[in-house]
């Protein structure tokens, strides 16, 4: 078994913190005696859930694995294998991946030769546009830690260039005024920040609607830029320019029907 992280999500379903770590305990002892669990020992909640746990099972713990990034391509060590993925979000899955195949019986050169084709996974990263400092990309990352982790993998991998950096808060999770502050300082590392709610979601979902003032003060960041109306986001990233500058466009929803695709090759880079 692998488990690669905690991080709450799914208030409906558990609506503490507890209960949800809870489960990844429960999870463990149902592991059969002599198996093997393979976690990452970044994660402290994880780490201390595996150190405590009573169940008869072989631990083997990951972490970020040596790399260096030269010219926007990171590279594992010792190997220099060149990568498609990046961010310390991948590295530590592919790790967990790593350690699956060596118990599969699978050598690290036969690893290494897979792993440097793999372009990541569905709605990670997804390269919409590119082009002499400028990337665009859309993701899936809705909830706190993917957010700050996907946002992050990208201020890092491509230090000389600003960030804009746009979140769709979409779950019912992310509209809940409680789990709101679990998103606090989440976009610290972006150089524009942007949240996006479409006003018709609250609606849908029969829930209680917050405004500007409640999300700038959960992300704990007055730098938040607040938009409820798809056309009024769409206009204002098309008024900026984007000349060695990434733009991140992260949701688990829609944008309220924008075409991110025809967005991306239209901006100003």
């Amino acid at each position: 078994a692998v488990i690669s992280g905690i991080a709450w999500d799914h208030i409906n379903v558990f609506p503490t913190f507890g209960e949800y770590i809870a489960q990844f305990d429960k999870f463990i002892e149902t592991i059969i005696p002599g198996g093997k669990l393979i976690y990452c020992e970044n994660d402290i909640e994880l780490r201390n859930i595996v150190i405590n746990s009573k169940a008869n099972i072989e631990r083997f713990p990951y972490a970020i694995p040596a790399h260096e990034v030269i010219d926007g391509v990171t590279y594992l060590l010792p190997q220099r294998t060149a990568l498609n993925v990046f961010g310390d979000h991948n590295l530590m899955n592919l790790n967990a991946a790593k350690l699956v195949c060596e118990e599969l019986g699978i050598n690290n050169v036969d690893f290494a030769k897979a792993i440097s084709s793999f372009a990541g996974a569905a709605k990670r990263l997804e390269l919409l546009n590119s082009s002499k400092g400028t990337n665009v990309y859309k993701d899936f990352a809705h909830s706190p830690s993917k957010l700050k982790a996907t946002l992050d993998a990208v201020k890092a991998q491509f230090g000389d260039r600003k960030l804009v950096a746009c979140i769709e808060l979409h779950t019912f999770s992310s509209l809940n005024k409680t789990f709101l502050a679990e998103y606090k300082n989440t976009m610290d590392d972006a150089d524009v920040k942007i949240v996006y709610i479409d006003e018709k979601t609250f609606i849908q979902k029969k829930m209680e609607p917050f405004n500007e003032i409640d999300v700038r003060t959960s992300f704990n960041d007055n730098d938040i830029l607040f938009f409820s109306d798809a056309g009024k986001l769409e206009a204002y990233l098309r008024n900026l320019n984007f000349s060695n500058t990434n733009l991140l466009l992260m949701s688990s929803g829609n944008y309220g029907g924008m075409d991110l695709v025809k967005l991306a090759s239209e901006l100003d880079m």
